[in-house]
């Protein structure tokens, strides 16, 4: 088992550029299969997420081609949809929740696919109902087989309908998205998730051939076409990244420069780390946060205690919750945290109040956080990362702690960001990666 050991209390100071988003990229890399010809795909993060994704795609038969360290072209011209059903690719499935996104572009392509139970963070409940509803609204029959613990989805013809969505779900958009651009006549999405990574998926898919309207909104239009064409696609920076370099900043009491940033795609981001008291200036696409002693949390405008909860686009990503929540433990005043989406999120806080922070958890939703404002150091401890989001947390908890911390599982922070203990360390944090 990999760990990081870190050794805390240090202040950072330089440039850092922020990963190709993950959560896009694993969106558009499964669009690859709706189409022959050849699409190439940049900023690519260079994550175990998105590389075990890729190397299921090979699987399949698609032709995968590296052309530089974040650019990869793929042509999905013959596809081996047998090797589905096969037990290693099925493993590799369920390693990774965003494998869930093969079965739209598969069942737009191919009428047939199977849907295994996804894995992935251990954050709680995810339900699979958006996404076997929309699908049979569009013609999918779907039938669970208990053995082998998957659903087989099949099609004779795939047509358009009207879909109202019972949760605006970011995968199950993409995955009704992707089997409806070549579906029979017209199909709307209401209740759609509109994340930025929604959008970029439409773009993407509108330079291909495909007709896709309302992008941006919460009701997707889609005119079906015969046929997707190939096409050339950049990913955003990852806004989750730029969130955790905008805490880690605070945080420690640095002074970091974010470059590439991605403005105008970060949405309420920004205003909800002004709430928490932390001054960043924006010059161009790059974020200038100041070295700061102490940041404030702001009141809500009747003098009560700040709520900070997430909320479907434009609402806040619940991935920056965990990051949020670390903030604030050594900010002058209190903060209700809520992370209404997934009820295993919050769990972290215990190791949270092991190195000192005064943290009472409410509820498998809900903690109150009463800052320290620096007037008392977090303590390094041993402890084990339960998701990505909640790893990141940690680690910043951990350099700007007073000694040594160890982080076991650190495979799960790998699955979302990039040669993170490098790029910090080229910060002047001190990450070592050891094998515990």
């Amino acid at each position: 088992m990999k760990s990081f050991e870190i050794t805390g209390g240090r202040k950072l100071s330089g440039e850092i550029t922020p990963q190709g988003a993950k959560n896009e990229a694993l969106q558009v890399l499964c669009a690859v299969l709706l189409t022959r010809e050849e699409i190439t795909i940049s900023n690519i993060p260079d994550i175990s997420d998105v590389r075990l994704l890729i190397e299921m795609l090979e699987e399949l038969g698609v032709q995968v081609k590296r052309i530089s360290a974040d650019t990869y072209s793929f042509k999905a011209e013959e596809v081996k949809t047998e090797k589905m059903h096969e037990a290693s690719f099925l493993d590799k499935a369920r390693m990774l929740r965003g494998s869930v996104m093969l079965a739209g572009p598969m069942l737009s392509r191919f009428k047939r696919t199977v849907l295994p139970r996804p894995g992935g963070d251990k954050i709680g409940r995810r339900r699979m109902d958006t996404h076997i509803v929309g699908l049979q609204k569009l013609g999918v029959e779907a039938d669970y087989d208990s053995s082998r613990g998957y659903y087989v989805l099949s099609a004779g013809k795939l047509r358009g309908a009207d879909i109202l969505l019972d949760e605006p779900s970011v995968t199950g958009t993409a995955n009704i998205l992707m089997a409806a651009v070549m579906a029979e006549g017209e199909t709307t999405i209401y209740n759609a998730a509109c994340e930025p990574y929604i959008q970029q998926l439409c773009i993407m898919l509108n330079s291909m051939g495909a007709r896709i309207s309302g992008i941006k909104s919460n009701l997707l239009t889609i005119n079906g076409v015969k046929s997707l064409n190939g096409c050339r696609h950049t990913l955003l920076p990852d806004m989750i990244e730029v969130g955790s370099f905008l805490g880690l900043a605070a945080m420690t009491g640095s002074s970091i420069r974010i470059n590439n940033a991605g403005i105008p795609h970060l949405g309420i981001i920004p205003d909800r780390f002004r709430q928490l008291g932390i001054n960043f200036n924006i010059e161009g696409d790059d974020i200038i946060v100041p070295e700061q002693e102490t940041y404030e949390i702001q009141n809500d405008l009747d003098g009560s205690i700040l709520t900070i909860y997430d909320h479907p686009w434009p609402g806040l990503t619940p991935d920056l919750i965990s990051v949020m929540l670390v903030v604030a433990v050594q900010a002058r005043g209190s903060v209700i945290i809520h992370q209404k989406m997934f009820e295993s999120r919050l769990f972290f806080v215990d190791k949270l109040i092991d190195m000192g922070a005064r943290i009472v958890l409410c509820d498998p939703h809900r903690a109150t956080v009463i800052g320290l404002e620096r007037r008392h150091q977090l303590r390094g401890i041993t402890m084990s990362s339960p998701d990505i989001r909640a790893g990141m947390a940690l680690l910043i908890a951990s350099l700007s702690a007073e000694g040594k911390s160890l982080i076991h599982n650190i495979d799960q922070i790998d699955r979302g960001y990039q040669d993170l203990d490098s790029r910090l360390n080229s910060l002047g944090a001190m990450i070592k990666r050891i094998d515990s």
